[in-house]
């Protein structure tokens, strides 16, 4: 049986949460639900994936040409690669 709860999140996660929700055409709900089985079985599995970072130059020059790091561009990135891993097989 499925249970209310209310679950206090700060503002600016709210809006992220809601806009990946509403592009990937779910409810917020689902996307909350799946985040916590993944975070749950990664905890059952005894370790974090690495995350991949974007590529950072080491020439004293400052970023690889096409690299962009504002905070809407981490954002759209981050969500990018969120949904590359829920398409990914469990």
């Amino acid at each position: 049986m499925t249970e209310r709860t209310t679950v206090r999140l700060p503002p600016d996660l709210l809006k992220r949460a809601k806009r990946k929700a509403a592009a990937e055409g779910r409810t917020l709900t689902s996307l909350i639900e799946d985040g916590l089985r993944t975070i749950l079985a990664d905890g059952a599995r005894g370790g974090k994936t690495k995350r991949l970072l974007p590529p950072v130059s080491k020439a004293t020059g400052g970023l690889m040409p096409g690299v962009d790091l504002t905070t809407i561009a981490l954002q759209e990135m981050d969500d990018l690669d969120y949904v590359e891993r829920m398409k990914r097989p469990r």
